[in-house]
């Protein structure tokens, strides 16, 4: 038998006319009567997904998350949180501070909802379809210094991807990312985690497997038109606007191209290209890191700085 979906503060019954999948997938379904009780059972038994609502009748939505997140038995298990129409407008933040894996507010949108819960429930069905999307990866690791890595997407899945990194990702990092499609005008946001080496990637990159940990409905809602659409995201991407090159250093057997800065928020980046030396020509060298500076010029010194160090 499959693990249960435990829900609490919402009608479970209502819930299993919204998303159909919940009944396809073969998990039963258990309403607990308030958040504790949820979190007891927790405790005694694997979980295939937690449902929560606002209507829990000893505890706050986001507390409720945070003591399901405080303890080492139950902190992996995936929480989706329903909000109605009239709550306060921060109270979907509050809860994805808290430690929810996705937050969705009513009316529903019964595609998005499937979408949310193929992903959290792992369904094979929809999870193990991957499309080779080739898109720019900006990824900031979230236990390192301040440094970005620039990457691409091997192929895409509403539960991850495989990453071509140009630089190695060690202990298996959380990583904050930025992923830009094809069909889509501005990057995509999301938390993801390495998982797992990926040799099948291929020289010259290092290969990761990744899983999404939280992805706004936004972007869900772009990769989940990808799937939908695999016939024509298989089509080859356009070319995505890049800076010209500021300058060109060699340091061995490789040749950098530092592009010209770009704004990035409140700080400026700089793309670090590279290749071979005798392979290389201007401007086709691949994505190897993005360095970021308090300015164009500081940029580029920090750029300098890092192929000092690393190059």
């Amino acid at each position: 038998m499959q693990a249960p979906i435990l829900v609490a503060g919402l009608d479970g019954r209502s819930l299993l006319l919204e998303a159909p999948v919940l009944q396809r997938g073969g998990h039963p379904l258990e309403e607990k009567p308030s958040g504790r009780a949820l979190i007891n059972a927790l405790l005694q038994q694997a979980a295939g997904l937690v449902v929560l609502g606002t209507r829990l009748s000893d505890l706050s939505l986001p507390e409720a998350i945070r003591r399901i997140r405080a303890s080492s038995i139950t902190r992996h298990v995936s929480i989706l949180a329903l909000i109605p129409a009239g709550d306060p407008a921060d109270l979907d933040g509050k809860a994805v501070e808290a430690g929810a894996n996705a937050v969705l507010r009513r009316p529903l949108d019964r595609a998005r909802l499937e979408a949310w819960v193929a992903k959290l429930l792992i369904v094979p069905r929809r999870v193990e379809a991957r499309i080779p999307v080739h898109g720019h990866v900006v990824g900031t690791p979230r236990n390192r210094a301040a440094t970005h890595f620039l990457g691409l997407s091997r192929n895409l899945s509403i539960h991850g991807m495989l990453l071509a990194s140009p630089v190695r990702l060690s202990d298996k990092p959380d990583v904050d990312l930025e992923l830009s499609l094809p069909s889509s005008s501005t990057g995509l946001k999301l938390l993801g985690r390495v998982v797992r080496e990926a040799p099948e990637v291929g020289w010259p990159y290092l290969g990761y497997g990744v899983e999404f940990l939280f992805a706004p409905p936004d972007a869900m809602d772009v990769i989940l038109s990808l799937l939908s659409n695999e016939g024509e995201a298989q089509a080859s991407p356009a070319a995505l606007a890049k800076a010209g090159i500021q300058s060109t250093l060699r340091r061995e057997v490789w040749i950098y191209e530092l592009l010209e800065p770009v704004r990035h928020g409140s700080a400026w980046h700089v793309e670090i290209h590279r290749a071979p030396r005798e392979v290389w020509r201007p401007g086709n060298a691949g994505p190897f890191y993005v360095v970021e500076g308090n300015s164009p010029e500081d940029a580029i010194r920090q750029a300098r700085l890092f192929l000092e160090r690393h190059g």
